[in-house]
């Protein structure tokens, strides 16, 4: 009887052995295992990885907030899982699929970044100095400077076009550029600009961004300026006026510098020139009711015919101030007549009072010499 039993414990144990050579690995922390779900639990997906129990995956570890792990994995599946701890007392260990996805979208984004590549992201965000955006689940910063349409509104989930500035896992840095899309592309289109555009053209192009100025209006791969005073005939106070971001408009090329690569334009060309009609409608003597359109420490400057300026003197608005008991203001009406009118120079000279022709050559005479004289 000893006998026997002594040689059914030998049997036993190399049983035993057997059963944990089955078993035999040296998984740890951070490694990669292949492994297929087997079933799933409250706690998130059981996954067989070759150990003597399931692995779990988290729910955090497997899906995004408010996904179903069931909607995501399929038992059979096989993936690749990141462990993330190490064995429990109960031989289970842990398992994480979000980090093995997204380390293989840095590689994939270091391989875009080298290749100079542009990439398209989605706007999750618009923060103080910026836009958040996500690329292959990263996500990554556009700062203010690298946006093309600065002033323009991202609504989140709306999609842009972008390129890698930084890129760097260990520090969790980022950095996106909309610009550089732009600039890059469009650096050979702009040398053909270049090579065809010439003053006294008309050409389209969209509103791309707006200033205290002008505005910047892309013209096929160049940012011409159309500055504030080529915007209208008639007094604008800011180009949003009459312009805004993304319009479409046609301009004229008024001049283009080769060497500075610049291109100025126009908009106010496009349209009749109101001097030439206010030569046939105003003569001097004539009273007109004009608009107030801007006060300077000089005078007034007074809308007598649409588009078209005329220059009450600063003596002549105090003494209107005076007699009305009125500050003048712009938009207020007032009646003028005309003193002085040179179309040729563009300009004209206003009063409150009617004068006559002798009144006028007494005015333009030189003072009388004095006794001493």
């Amino acid at each position: 009887m000893t006998v026997g039993l002594k040689m059914s414990t030998k049997k036993d144990n190399q049983d035993f052995e057997k059963l944990l050579e089955q078993y035999d690995y040296s998984f740890k922390k951070g490694d990669l295992v292949k492994g297929i779900v087997c079933g799933f639990e409250g706690q998130g997906v059981l996954v067989d990885i070759g150990a003597k129990t399931a692995a779990l995956v988290p729910s955090y570890e497997a899906v995004e907030k408010g996904e179903n792990v069931e909607d995501k994995f399929e038992k059979g599946q096989e993936a690749e899982f990141m462990i993330i701890r190490e064995e429990d007392e109960d031989g289970r260990f842990l398992l994480s699929k979000k980090k093995v996805d997204l380390a293989y979208a840095w590689k994939e984004l270091e391989k875009a970044k080298d290749a100079d590549e542009i990439i398209l992201g989605t706007v999750i965000s618009t923060v103080k100095g910026g836009v958040i955006v996500e690329v292959a689940g990263v996500r990554g910063f556009v700062p203010s400077s690298q946006l093309r349409l600065k002033d323009a509104v991202l609504e989140p989930g709306s999609k842009i076009e972008v390129k890698i500035l930084t890129l760097d896992l260990q520090q969790n840095n980022f950095i996106l550029s909309n610009k550089k899309v732009y600039d890059d592309s469009v650096e050979e289109s702009r040398k053909s600009v270049f090579s065809q555009i010439e003053a006294g053209q008309i050409v389209k192009g969209e509103v791309v961004r707006i200033t205290d100025f002008g505005a910047f209006i892309d013209i096929g791969g160049v940012d011409g300026l159309l500055p504030l005073s080529q915007l209208s005939w008639r007094w604008i106070d800011h180009p949003t006026d009459i312009l805004k971001l993304g319009d479409t408009i046609d301009v004229e090329v008024i001049l283009v510098d080769h060497e500075k690569q610049r291109v100025s334009l126009s908009l106010k060309q496009l349209e009749p020139d109101p001097w030439i009609e206010a030569e046939k409608n105003i003569k001097e003597g004539d009273k007109i009711l004009g608009t107030v359109t801007r006060i300077k420490y000089f005078g007034a400057f007074v809308e007598v015919y649409p588009g078209v300026e005329a220059l009450l003197p600063h003596n002549e608005v105090i003494e209107y101030q005076n007699e009305t008991k009125t500050i003048l203001n712009a938009g207020d009406k007032l009646d003028t007549y005309i003193i002085k009118f040179n179309p040729s120079d563009r300009r004209i000279a206003l009063s409150i009072h009617e004068q006559s022709i002798e009144q006028e050559v007494i005015q333009e005479l030189p003072p009388a010499p004095s006794a001493d004289e």
